[in-house]
């Protein structure tokens, strides 16, 4: 059998780094860790190969040499997954889909042949017996949430390692909270799964056999939250990790998602400091405890965020935050509390966006009986646009968000920031490695793009002069956030230019529409 993996094309977007990419001539952030996964499934006599269209051109050819095309997806990636189905459609060859996008919507791409919903370990035998007797179903789907201890490692030696700036590895699935909004329960469920240590270690190995890790490479656990099983972690886990870095001299940095609780677990955050964990990403939501309780997000209720953004800092943690606006609580006063709240605690990273409601979550089924629903999420973070009628008045929560987007990221405040943080942060205990040609080629483009050409070149060398006299230890940090602040410049120009007119009159039809069904109703 020619199987033929195919990873869609991400948009540009705000985690796409496409701007940063440029300065470490790397293709794409992270690699198509579920493709390279399932392939391990895949018997060693078939010829398989890989695309991520992220780093390559997909060739009719590639389609036309395959007995049958794989495709695995985020919602991001919608437009890019519609374009390649269309394109084996055309040239008769069988897709394949499977991942979050085609699983929470199978409704919405007809034109696939077949589907794998879920989780696919424990479908993949079946799926694998059907192809060699030229029977394929229409649907695969698993009738419970598999036990990832029997997971075998990724297939990496179907990727070229040096497109990417991170690898991926996954230590656990689910996660213990039921934020209203959130679709990772009905996707992995509440009751987090997780792999051996034994597992883990082994494929951190296979990275760098692989020959990850030369230069301290990062590595993202892509969990849905790292530490819905703190005592496992702390007694067999972490320790693990800790001492295959020793025993290799610390060749990989790692980064994952976590909920705000890790900062009442000192023994936890030193535990991850030790390992290599230098970056950790919250969903943070919003300062106001109305919108929060809305939401459901209970664990962040309970907490000083401010308070806990700044310890994690101190334990040596880059937090980078996720913020919503658009809750049925919120007020026209939401934008500036937001970048208020952003602007006092350092987060660097701040991806703010418009609430969504995507399939399976809790939020999807209240719009539904609300009879608010008009359609399905894009998967950018950044869109203008929901699925479904806020309560805000359209114009001014529209508005409002560009316009705390672009105060974010203007360099004046997004520098000021970044000072805020490297004044607060504390740098891992793990010694930092030597500079090497990556790290001075990235430099050296920093300052004839960002010093020479960028707009915000002023504050860029404040920068600079202010941590080599203030915070040596830390210009490299400070350099490579310079980097990133380019990116997310860009990316904030662009929303900010989108003009409101249109997304008003998308808002104003579906409205109408809905008015006039009394049922929801999809664009």
């Amino acid at each position: 059998m020619k199987i033929l993996m195919v990873y869609p094309k991400y948009p540009d977007t705000f985690w796409s780094f496409k701007h940063a990419l440029k300065f470490i001539s790397k293709k794409s952030a992270l690699p198509p860790l579920g493709l390279v996964t399932i392939a391990s499934y895949l018997p060693s006599t078939w010829d398989v190969k890989l695309v991520d269209m992220n780093c390559k051109k997909l060739k009719d050819e590639d389609i036309k040499d395959s007995d049958y095309v794989f495709i695995s997806a985020m919602t991001i990636q919608r437009e890019s997954s519609e374009d390649v189905i269309k394109r084996c459609n055309e040239l008769n060859v069988p897709v394949i889909v499977g991942g979050p996008l085609f699983t929470m919507e199978p409704d919405n791409f007809q034109d696939a042949d077949h589907f794998v919903l879920g989780e696919a370990e424990e479908i993949m035998s079946e799926l694998v017996k059907d192809i060699d007797n030229n029977h394929v179903k229409r649907y695969y789907a698993s009738p419970k949430f598999p036990d990832i201890t029997k997971n075998l490692v990724p297939k990496w030696e179907l990727l070229n390692l040096g497109n990417y700036a991170s690898m991926s590895i996954q230590y656990s699935r689910g996660c213990p909270y039921n934020c209203e909004f959130c679709d990772i329960g009905a996707l992995n469920g509440r009751v987090p799964r997780v792999k051996t240590p034994e597992q883990i270690v082994q494929e951190i190995q296979a990275l760098y056999d692989a020959g990850w890790g030369k230069s301290r490479s990062s590595i993202f656990f892509v969990d849905d939250n790292f530490i819905g099983k703190k005592a496992v972690l702390k007694r067999e886990v972490l320790p693990l990790i800790i001492d295959w870095q020793k025993a290799h001299n610390y060749p990989f940095t790692f980064y994952t998602e976590v909920s705000i609780d890790l900062s009442d677990d000192d023994e936890l955050m030193s535990l991850m400091s030790e390992a290599g964990f230098d970056r950790v990403f919250v969903g943070i939501e919003t300062p106001d405890t109305g919108s929060l309780q809305e939401a459901n997000k209970i664990q962040n209720v309970k907490h000083d965020l401010k308070k806990s953004v700044e310890k994690l800092q101190s334990f040596g943690f880059d937090v980078q935050g996720g913020f919503i606006v658009g809750f049925d609580s919120d007020r026209p006063t939401i934008f500036k509390r937001q970048f208020d709240f952003i602007q006092k605690t350092g987060i660097v990273t701040a991806m703010a966006g418009i609430l969504n409601a995507p399939r399976g979550s809790d939020l999807y089924g209240r719009m539904k009986r609300e009879n608010r629903l008009i359609g399905e999420i894009t998967g950018d973070n950044v869109d203008l646009f929901t699925n479904f009628i806020p309560k805000m008045n359209v114009k001014t929560l529209v508005s409002g968000y560009k316009e705390l987007v672009a105060r974010l990221y203007s360099p004046k405040n997004y520098y000021e920031r970044l000072k805020k943080f490297l004044l607060t942060y504390n740098l891992p205990r793990i010694s930092r490695p030597k500079i090497n040609f990556t790290d001075v080629r990235a430099f050296l483009r920093s300052i004839v793009v960002i010093g020479i050409f960028g707009k915000e070149r002023k504050e860029y060398w404040k920068l600079l002069g202010w941590s080599l006299f203030k915070r040596k230890k830390y210009f490299p940090t400070a350099v490579t956030f310079a980097i990133y602040g380019y990116h997310f410049r860009k990316i904030a120009e662009r929303i900010f230019k989108e003009p409101i007119e249109p997304i008003l009159k998308k808002f104003s039809l579906a409205e109408y529409k809905l008015k006039k069904s009394r049922k929801p109703i999809t664009l």
